[in-house]
């Protein structure tokens, strides 16, 4: 399936950017009449017919619409502090994107060695992963914040969970543990996106040097849970990306659990 995004939907009319109309007029040869996919961002894809097919702002005519495609019953936010080479960051973005990610929100902390990360091309990114994995939604890429704001700007109604190296005085758990303590995390109840009332989850990554004493200290004060991602030692965005396959896989599992006690 080729997907195609677009910003500009107006009742049954889309419109694509210069970009989406030359790839799908120019590259792909899509001609007035075809049938394509468009898909919002927002977790909704649109079967349409391509109305005009001008390579720098094709049209097209919404046939039908599926809600929720290629979304996933949770609302999960990475935080992670940007790594000193960006490719690094970039490579998580993607894929923790095909795997099943709501906001990648970078964060700068005490320890960073980088402390200033542009957003624009990351959000290229996301859109063309998002586009190849076939998800109607992209994620968000927040703009960056120090650490300490951005553990005081999480509600308390979601799940916050720190990782870090060290052990304090908390102890630190099994992210896994920690997930399958929380089975409501795979039961969505709300609009027809499945969107909107999502459990919500936050996971925090530290940059190369870990989080600061300071830093996990406040975060353990404002009901965050000190966890772990097993006995290696991972690098900052295998850190995040593992962050990411936990609460994918520990959602498969709960919903295979689920079919199985239905089925009984």
């Amino acid at each position: 399936m080729e997907l195609f995004y677009s910003a500009d939907i107006d009742g049954d009319l889309v419109r694509l950017d210069q970009d989406e109309s030359g790839h799908c007029v120019r590259v792909l040869r899509h001609r007035t009449g075809d049938e394509v996919s468009v898909i919002d961002g927002r977790g909704n894809l649109y079967t349409c017919r391509l109305l005009d097919a001008d390579p720098r702002s094709a049209t097209a005519r919404i046939e039908s619409r599926t809600p929720g495609f290629g979304t996933h019953p949770y609302n999960l936010c990475i935080a992670v502090c940007p790594t000193k080479n960006t490719d690094r960051i970039e490579w998580f973005a993607e894929k923790a994107t095909e795997i099943g990610v709501d906001t990648i929100a970078p964060v700068i902390g005490d320890h960073s060695e980088r402390k200033v990360f542009k957003t624009d091309r990351i959000k290229r990114l996301v859109l063309s992963a998002a586009k190849q994995s076939l998800k109607g939604a992209v994620p968000e890429i927040a703009e960056p914040v120090s650490v300490k704001e951005f553990i005081e700007g999480v509600p308390d109604d979601t799940l916050k969970l720190i990782c870090y190296c060290f052990e304090g005085e908390e102890r630190r758990v099994s992210i896994m543990d920690v997930l399958a303590s929380c089975p409501a995390l795979c039961s969505v109840k709300g609009d027809s996106s499945g969107l909107a009332a999502a459990p919500g989850i936050a996971v925090l990554i530290g940059p190369e040097g870990d989080f600061s004493a300071s830093e996990v200290s406040l975060a353990l004060s404002r009901g965050w849970r000190p966890v772990h991602l097993g006995p290696s030692r991972l690098r900052t965005e295998t850190a995040a990306l593992t962050a990411v396959t936990a609460v994918y896989l520990h959602n498969l599992i709960s919903l295979r659990q689920k079919v199985g006690v239905l089925s009984k």
